[in-house]
């Protein structure tokens, strides 16, 4: 149970998706709405957008990997990661097509912020379907994502109840992938995201609304076949730009606020060690492409930086060099994961990864393990999140994935 007063601050408390949500992507760090002249440059400037549980990363195995999957070999959850992925996605690295991988989805549930509170969680669907083709290899996706904030009972300034509430949101996706060659593919994904946290409550005698965007991602992806270390090796190399898409406000009178578009791209690298083993190694980078908070002087004049109202091509572009800190600061909002993967027999897998943010843009930093388990076309993920620090609000974090990969489910699809 959470309690909101409706006051001055309702509305920011909205746009940024709740006050416990904050605590998503600033583990440890405390964030200004606007800041001043005093708060140096080098100093706490956290970029925060609306509707964050689009960052969050919705299954067991990228989740057990440090959250690195712009390169990772695709799975039902590549719409999250990389849609252009899913083009090969019945292409087994070191063998020929995967008749079993035509038709398949995925489940996973996560417990979310469970050290602060008891009943926030994040549920995420996702399936493809490999169309037929005899050239190219075609595939189409949706996902369904979920997300539950609890009970919140809203109160007035002077502490009295003024009704209760479960805020939620979703957002549902369609994508398409499609190979360009024997090595590349691109895809595309559309958007739509419903987020409401008010539940039409008054806010300063205005009334609130439900927020709703619709969003693009657009990526593209490589894998190839090669010799490394003198051994077989399959290498991929993946790009994304997500959440491309309108902002988002939850009143008339209030400023509508940037959705957490981002920038990702990584590599992977998967060595086959004998006819039983192989191993992955994936790496991710990662950017918001949205205005860096500027800083302010004592009467609400920008001292440094850029004005963070834009339209939407300007915040991407932006994104690049409007730090009030500079070049160094652009520098610091870069995200970084790398991870590994083991697999037996194509059975037995287990995981570990390590997630890095800097301090000043929201200082999440943790290791992840994980495991998995694949019996035909049966498969079950798990991951666990370990802080670096005490009493960290990400702390204990548990995914969990269920997959089905069916066979025989309509007409072969893919390249021969």
């Amino acid at each position: 149970m959470k309690n909101a007063s409706l006051n001055n601050r309702s509305v920011k408390w909205a746009t940024g998706s709740a006050c416990v949500l904050y605590a998503l992507f600033s583990a440890s760090a405390t964030h200004a709405q606007n800041l001043t002249v005093d708060s140096l440059t080098g100093g706490i400037n956290t970029i925060t957008t609306a509707v964050p549980f689009l960052m969050i990363a919705p299954d067991a195995r990228a989740g057990g990997m440090g959250d690195a999957g712009a390169a990772s070999t695709p799975d039902p959850n590549s719409l999250h990661w990389n849609a252009a992925k899913l083009a090969f996605i019945n292409k087994v690295p070191f063998g020929k097509k995967d008749k079993s991988r035509n038709i398949g989805f995925s489940m996973s549930y996560i417990p979310w912020l469970r050290a602060l509170v008891p009943d926030i969680n994040l549920a995420y669907i996702s399936g493809y379907k490999v169309l037929k083709g005899n050239r190219v290899s075609q595939v189409v996706a949706g996902s369904l994502r979920y997300f539950s904030l609890g009970d919140i009972t809203f109160t007035d300034i002077v502490g009295n109840v003024t009704g209760q509430f479960k805020p939620n949101e979703f957002a549902v996706d369609f994508a398409y992938g499609r190979s360009l060659s024997e090595n590349w593919s691109g895809g595309l994904a559309l958007r739509y995201i419903y987020s409401n946290l008010t539940g039409g409550v008054f806010v300063e005698g205005n009334p609130s609304h439900a927020g709703r965007s619709v969003a693009a991602d657009i990526s593209a992806y490589y894998q190839s076949e090669v010799k490394l270390f003198n051994r077989d090796a399959l290498v991929a190399y993946g790009i994304s730009v997500t959440n491309i898409g309108a902002k988002i406000s939850y009143t008339k009178n209030a400023d509508r606020d940037f959705i957490p578009i981002n920038g990702r791209m990584g590599g992977a690298a998967t060595f086959k060690l004998d006819d039983y083993n192989k191993a992955m190694f994936v790496a991710d980078i990662n950017k918001l492409l949205v205005p860096t908070p500027p800083i302010y002087n004592p009467d609400g004049t920008i001292k440094e930086g850029k004005d963070p109202d834009r339209s939407i091509a300007s915040g991407m572009m932006g994104s690049f060099y409007d730090a009030p800190g500079g070049l160094a600061e652009e520098i610091r909002e870069f995200n970084y994961s790398v991870g590994g993967e083991y697999w037996y027999d194509n059975q037995f897998a287990i995981r570990a990864g390590y997630f890095y943010e800097h301090q000043t843009k929201g200082n999440r930093k943790f290791f992840t393990v994980g495991a998995g388990l694949k019996y035909n076309v049966f498969g079950l993920d798990f991951a666990y999140l370990i802080p670096t620090q005490q009493k960290h609000p990400l702390e204990n974090t548990l995914r969990f994935t269920l997959l089905f990969d069916f066979a025989g489910l309509g007409s072969e699809g893919g390249e021969e």
